[in-house]
Formats: C-alpha cells, structure tokens, sequence
C-alpha cells in the first residue's frame, strides 16, 4: 500500500468524538481497533522499510568504510515524512476501511438463535 497517498494529515489534529465512536457505540473500543491497526501498519512498514535497506547492506564495512549512499538517505526521508501509524489508521477508521468485529456480540447472537 502506497501510504503517501493518503488523506490522512502529517501531523497530528482535533477529532471530533462523536464522530469516532458513532461505529462502535464506544469511544474505547473505537480506540482499541485504532490501535490495533496501528500496529498493523507500524510492522508493514518497518518491514517494507527494512526490505529496502537490505539492498544497500555491506557486510564488511569497518568501521573507516561507512559510505554514505544517496538512494538510501533518499528511502529514508521518504519513510520520515509519511504519516505516523496511528494517523493513517484513524483516517481508515473515520473513512470505514477497517473492518472490525466484536466476537463477544457474535456469540451472543449465536445463543439467542438457538434458543
């Protein structure tokens, strides 16, 4: 997923409550799938990040041959200036991109069908 392309703002803003727990009818449970999403794509791009920066890896530099490669300090601003996990993954949930459900409610309904 291309992160850059997203409407989700650099840097932190004021979200209106009523707006992030009218989906869940909880504002803590809104904010623990936030979280939880978060994590997701914290982990995918560390590990787009890493896959990345492996090209550049020298397994025998000293300490005397650190070269300094313009593409990787190019790959590295870009991993800087994305927007951080957790405002990428509010914007998904606020734009309904994430799906979620509640296993607890799903038995309940399971129990009440077959009564």
């Amino acid at each position: 997923m291309d992160y850059k392309k997203s409407k989700a703002p650099v840097n932190t803003i004021t979200r209106n409550t009523i707006e992030l727990w009218k989906d869940t009818g909880n504002i803590y449970e809104s904010v623990a799938i936030i979280a939880k999403r978060a994590n997701q794509i914290a982990v995918e791009i560390k590990q787009d990040l890493n896959k990345k920066l492996a090209e550049f890896a020298s397994y025998n530099d000293t300490l005397e041959e650190v070269f300094e490669n313009r593409e990787q300090i190019e790959i590295s601003r870009y991993y800087e200036k994305l927007p951080k996990p957790s405002l990428l993954a509010t914007q998904e949930f606020v734009e309904g991109k994430i799906y979620w459900r509640d296993p607890s409610k799903d038995n309940e309904n399971v129990v009440e069908e077959n009564s």
